[in-house]
């Protein structure tokens, strides 16, 4: 029962203190608060939150190893006569699995959305220009096609390197 709440809590507080987060961000925007100082405050929000997510994945994986700990000392006590130096070893690199797991798990999620808030930019920045250019001459309709792609293809090189990192997990 509590390996369940401990589950519930580590996926339901990042997801409340993220949309708190939103919510708190457009009711500053819409009291005429300057965009730089609610970016400011969502940066240090979105850290605050992450600390939070990093040390509910090690107190998930914590319990989870010492809810795996306890069978595999019974095992250890029964194998003991057979073979007393694999026993041992077994415990701790589930331990290590878990950590590495959900590490892996975070790595690739900040990956994933850096990326895509770095292509964001890139084509926030670089599409309202290729519309311009083209308007002034339709003949560099191509070149400016090339720009925005290649600002829409940082995103895709942040989803190829988090489908590495989850094939590793």
């Amino acid at each position: 029962m509590l390996n369940t709440l401990v589950y519930v809590i580590a996926i339901l507080l990042p997801v409340a203190a993220l949309i708190a987060l939103t919510v708190y961000s457009v009711k500053q925007s819409r009291k005429g608060i300057a965009g730089k100082k609610i970016i400011a405050r969502n940066l240090v929000g979105f850290m605050v939150a992450l600390v939070v997510i990093g040390s509910c994945v090690f107190a998930v994986s914590a319990a989870a190893a010492d809810a795996d700990a306890a069978p595999a000392e019974d095992a250890m006590v029964l194998s003991a006569a057979e073979d007393t130096a694999a026993a041992p070893e077994a415990a701790p690199s589930a331990a290590s699995d878990g950590i590495n797991k959900g590490l892996g798990l975070i790595a690739a999620a900040l990956v994933t959305s850096f990326a895509g808030i770095g292509g964001g930019i890139a084509v926030a920045a670089g599409a309202p220009a290729a519309i311009a250019a083209t308007s002034e001459d339709p003949k560099s309709f191509g070149k400016s096609l090339i720009f925005v792609a290649l600002g829409e293809s940082i995103a895709l090189y942040g989803v190829v390197i988090s489908i590495l990192i989850l094939n590793k997990v």
